[in-house]
């Protein structure tokens, strides 16, 4: 769902952005982060049947974060270039899963994700404030 959204937001057509010389967008640090809390909030919601997806605070996110790299001269092209990059959207999966195995929680382990999440959402993480508790 998280792609499926910043996919429709971030294809939204825009004004041209600043030609400047800039790093790959997925260098970014803030995309970056935010990009990997919104896969650390799918994966644990996937694998924790009380906890769902703030689905129109993810909108919201995601039309700020589209914001933000327009702000910094990114292009609505190298957005598209990043929302299509296969290879890195599966880099940042890795790394998410890894972490998660490090935190506990392996697949099948409902009860690990679910803890997780929770702290997530204690933490008021952006992974936590995107999603709810309905357990």
């Amino acid at each position: 769902m998280k792609h499926v959204i910043l996919s429709l937001i971030l294809l939204v057509p825009t004004g041209a952005a600043m030609a400047q010389t800039l790093p790959p967008l997925h260098e970014n640090r803030h995309v970056r982060w935010s990009f990997y809390s919104a896969g650390l909030a799918d994966i644990v919601r996937n694998n924790c049947p009380d906890l769902k997806a703030r689905t129109l605070r993810t909108l919201r996110y995601a039309l700020a974060l589209q914001n933000y790299a327009l702000d910094k001269g990114y292009s609505q092209e190298d957005i598209d270039t990043l929302l299509k990059n296969k290879a890195e959207e599966e880099r940042l999966r890795a790394e998410i899963v890894a972490d998660l195995a490090e935190r506990g929680a392996t697949p099948g382990d409902v009860d690990a994700y679910c803890r997780i999440g929770r702290e997530e959402i204690e933490k008021n993480s952006l992974a936590g404030r995107l999603l709810r508790d309905v357990g």
